[in-house]
């Protein structure tokens, strides 16, 4: 559960490996912290889900700081690029517009892309998405339909490239 969410954010193999440690790591250093308002599992899902976001805002700002420095170049000047995502798990035919949506759900914002992977990729329900989120169901019925009409726009813009 922590690898694939975590694999889910990153995108890559060894970055998910390494969030799944510190994952587990931080379970075990803040077990005592723990409070039985949330299911276990809740709170997991939510020490998964800001490792990630922490980890990739980390990786960007020393990519960003290590090429300005190295290059001297302003932020304004690049624009960096994701890897493609191959996930191990997809061996189906329809892989490459499965991974053409994975990453246009990359591009939403950090709680909209949150929504639509606990909601529709990891098939959490509702009520369980609501609290690992910590929202109220209303706003996240609000902010699952945000993220699904922002999609349809990027699907939209992205077929209308292709042709």
């Amino acid at each position: 559960m922590v690898y694939n969410l975590a694999l889910q954010y990153t995108r890559n193999i060894e970055d998910s490996e390494e969030i799944t440690q510190d994952v587990f790591l931080k379970i075990h250093q803040k077990q005592q912290t723990f409070r039985a308002e949330a299911s276990l599992k809740t709170w997991i899902y939510r020490l998964t889900i800001n490792q990630s976001l922490d980890y990739i805002k980390a990786k960007k700002s020393k990519k960003r700081s290590h090429f300005f420095s190295k290059n001297n170049v302003t932020p304004d000047d690049v624009q960096i690029a994701d890897s493609p995502f191959n996930h191990p798990g997809i061996q189906l035919e329809h892989q490459e517009s499965l991974k053409q949506l994975l990453e246009l759900i990359n591009k939403l914002p950090e709680k909209q892309k949150t929504a639509i992977i606990l909601i529709k990729v990891d098939a959490l329900s509702m009520e369980e998405t609501s609290e690992i989120m910590e929202l109220s169901y209303k706003a996240l019925e609000s902010l699952l339909q945000r993220a699904k009409k922002n999609l349809a726009e990027l699907i939209a813009k992205t077929k209308a490239y292709e042709k």
